[in-house]
């Protein structure tokens, strides 16, 4: 009896110890705060808040998926469609839009922020619209590339310091948060796209797959500067694309197969995002934390 007892106690000593890593490894957080534009308040996915219902937040965006998954006390999701960056310390006016600054939210005793941000002041939505109706004219040059050049490079420069001065602000209104930078999932496969279904020409299919890595990469990089967290969807995101089947894609074309606004994240998209955070924040994969 004795040894039945002494062999069922070593192997139950076994288990805890391997089951004791996977448990602590992911920390405990409070006071969740989530900050951005569009690609992280899920406009048009079920079910919609209304708070206020001019920022199209979903309660199924990647915020709201962190704070399921990691039994979040305390969330504040003050996301909103079309911010940019100047809308993290001034209310963002207009439709969308809301009347309090998003850093409001921010309190002494936040321990965890994520933040999306820096799309719209390239210039999101009139990009989309300028290089789709030129491909629909050129569906096999690049005329996009011919209109902007080097424009759109030079506009993500000029966002940089913008971003980190967003970053330096979440640093001064919650100094022990654990800060996370979360990039915009792959909206362009490398090559080839899927004309007339999402009219880009060809040409101009690799140019903006560039500048969406560029504007990754600059995310990236202040996200380290700042000693913050990053989270790069971009790269689980290959064959995820708006050109992906029905049933395969993250991002929504022009004309959504899914509930979601056109070239935005839809559901999955957004549980891809999410479990990524949580899996980085258990410690396999947040670069600069």
């Amino acid at each position: 009896m004795t040894r039945r007892v002494t062999v069922v106690s070593l192997l139950t000593a076994l288990i805890a110890a391997i089951l004791a890593p996977t448990a602590s490894a992911a920390p405990q957080y409070r006071n969740y705060v989530s900050l951005g534009d569009s690609f992280v308040s899920g406009p048009f996915i079920p079910l919609q808040r209304l708070d206020p219902l001019s920022c199209f937040k979903s309660t199924q965006n990647y915020p709201s998926v962190i704070a399921r998954e990691l039994g979040i006390a305390h969330f504040t999701d003050i996301s909103c469609g079309g911010a940019q960056t100047k809308d993290m310390a001034g209310a963002q006016s207009g439709f969308p839009g809301q009347s309090v600054p998003q850093l409001s939210a921010l309190k002494p005793d936040t321990d965890l922020v994520t933040v999306s941000i820096g799309g719209n002041d390239i210039g999101f939505g009139e990009i989309i619209q300028n290089c789709a109706s030129r491909g629909l004219l050129d569906p096999y040059g690049a005329p996009c590339k011919a209109f902007y050049g080097n424009e759109l490079a030079q506009r993500i420069d000029a966002t940089a310091p913008k971003v980190a001065n967003v970053l330096q602000a979440i640093r001064q209104h919650s100094p022990k948060a654990r800060i996370v930078v979360v990039g915009y999932l792959r909206i362009l496969p490398p090559s080839g796209g899927c004309w007339p279904v999402v009219p880009i020409a060809s040409g101009d299919v690799p140019y903006l797959d560039t500048m969406q890595q560029l504007l990754n990469g600059m995310l990236g990089a202040q996200a380290k500067a700042a000693g913050a967290g990053w989270v790069n969807p971009y790269d689980i995101s290959l064959g995820r694309d708006v050109c992906a089947a029905p049933w395969d894609k993250w991002v929504e074309g022009l004309i959504p197969t899914r509930p979601a606004f056109p070239v935005h994240p839809n559901a999955s998209g957004m549980a891809a995002v999410g479990k990524q955070v949580v899996a980085a924040l258990a410690g396999t994969g947040l670069a600069g934390v």
